[in-house]
């Protein structure tokens, strides 16, 4: 006979069935939990009447914009009625998700974290109709920094979101709804969107694992832009296992099965893995030696000048490219308001700024500048390609970030050993330059420092080279040991 965990909503954390509580079940790996509902250890219901309770019980994290609760129930009811009929269902059944809210789901408003997109999708966007083809269940979409334009997802109208680590401290961004839903234990897995590092910082400020698959790799239909050059969209889950299911579900292709590090070479990215804040470098060069004492080979390579270059070219590209994105999403999706309408209405200040000034205002890119910074994808592509080849790299490696989450009050400013930075580019320092010239990138949890703050070890790749990478990023995870 079946068994069937039924909890109300408002017990669900508390509430124990066949042993094992309702938070025990959402901190499991979402590969685990379809497999548990499809042999009928616990059903879809069950998983879904969690997450929604997880997600109320840590409302005060803002992690969660909107929640779809009648839609969600009524899907999980959906795949237990299959299962007990013997029938085939999808690879990710019963799993609860959470899906940033700059990306369609059929029958959710998309806000893009900003008062002024409003619009039910009538929908989903391409890589969420995977998941949900698979029979992954949406419960909500997750905050965001406003319109993906920083990386806090410190946002003036849905409210910041708070670190699982430590709340007074931001989850980063722009996708840091979904990294902490994920990391609070709200669901196991969900999607973010990443331009410039918006799934890989916040998954390593609050310890889970982002992946940034090649730009090219996934559909960017139904997704609020900003680049289409640059943006992705991107699996975020606590163990790289569950990555790389989302990833094959999406379609970015099957990985055959973890491998070793013995005789894998891994470039040390210079000037990534430089100027470090000390707790960062302390869990830093402990993971390194235990990459070396599983049999990696750890190479030092100077990617200053590919570094230098990619720099000159993110945000041209970013801040031309908005402009026209925007407005022929808008033109579709939400054709009663243009861009200036959506600009006038912007809550954060910075978001407004930025939009005021370097995109509608008198610092816009100019046509040439923009073709210059597009002229240079090529070549610098190229150029990180031949490095690879020249040291027989199989990634790159580097810090994710070059310090950990901080409080709120730096959102706008940070000091780094004894340098007072911006903090949207001290946190974008390693992630921007493989986002230019579209190479995927890896983030896993590699520690803590000693005051219990996550630290990501990002793992880059061949353009292309998504499942290679894949490959190697689990077999990181397991030397690291750091979930």
């Amino acid at each position: 006979m079946r068994r069937m965990l039924r909890w109300a909503a408002v017990a669900a954390l508390s509430i124990w069935a066949g042993g094992v509580s309702a938070q025990s079940l959402l901190e499991r790996p979402a590969t685990e939990l379809a497999v548990m509902v499809q042999a009928r250890e616990t059903s879809a219901v069950a998983l879904v009447t969690a997450a929604i309770a997880a997600a109320k019980a840590n409302a005060g994290l803002n992690a969660v914009i909107s929640l779809d609760e009648d839609a969600a129930l009524a899907e999980a009811h959906r795949i237990d009625a299959t299962i007990e009929a013997g029938e085939e269902v999808g690879p990710l059944a019963g799993v609860p998700v959470i899906v940033k809210d700059n990306i369609n789901v059929a029958g959710m408003a998309t806000t893009g974290g900003t008062p002024g997109l409003t619009f039910v999708a009538a929908a989903s966007a391409p890589v969420a109709d995977a998941l949900q083809a698979a029979d992954a269940i949406v419960i909500g979409k997750a905050n965001m920094h406003e319109l993906a334009f920083g990386i806090t997802s410190d946002n003036a109208a849905f409210g910041a979101v708070g670190n699982p680590a430590d709340p007074a401290r931001f989850a980063g961004g722009s996708s840091g709804g979904t990294a902490a839903a994920i990391a609070a234990g709200i669901v196991p897995a969900g999607l973010g969107t990443d331009t410039g590092g918006s799934v890989r910082i916040p998954a390593a400020l609050t310890g889970i694992v982002g992946f940034r698959p090649s730009t090219w790799r996934m559909s960017q239909e139904g997704v609020v832009p900003i680049s289409p050059t640059r943006d992705v969209v991107g699996p975020m889950a606590r163990t790289v296992s569950d990555v790389v299911l989302f990833n094959e579900v999406m379609g970015g292709g099957r990985v055959r099965g973890p491998t070793g590090l013995t005789g894998v070479r891994l470039g040390l990215a210079h000037p990534h893995a430089d100027d470090l804040s000390p707790d960062t470098a302390a869990v830093w060069e402990a993971a390194l030696e235990r990459l070396r004492a599983q049999g990696a080979e750890i190479v030092d390579v100077d990617m200053a000048d590919i570094v230098a270059r990619a720099g000159k070219a993110g945000f041209p590209i970013a801040l031309y490219e908005v402009k026209q994105a925007l407005s022929d999403f808008l033109a579709t999706y939400q054709p009663d308001t243009d861009l200036a309408a959506l600009v006038g209405q912007l809550a954060s200040p910075d978001v407004k700024g930025i939009f005021e000034t370097a995109v509608l205002g008198p610092e816009a890119v100019p046509d040439a500048v923009y073709d210059e910074a597009v002229g240079a994808i090529d070549v610098l592509r190229e150029d990180y390609v031949a490095l690879l080849n020249a040291h027989r790299l199989d990634a790159v490696i580097y810090p994710t970030t070059p310090l950990p989450a901080q409080p709120f009050a730096a959102s706008q400013t940070v000091e780094l050993n004894g340098n007072s930075l911006p903090t949207f580019l001290a946190f974008i320092r390693n992630t921007d330059p493989s986002s230019i010239y579209g190479a995927p990138g890896l983030s896993i949890p590699m520690g803590r420092t000693e005051a219990g703050l996550p630290v990501g070890l990002e793992l880059d790749g061949r353009p292309d080279g998504d499942i290679d990478l894949l490959t190697v990023g689990l077999a990181v995870e397991a030397a690291l040991g750091a979930r």
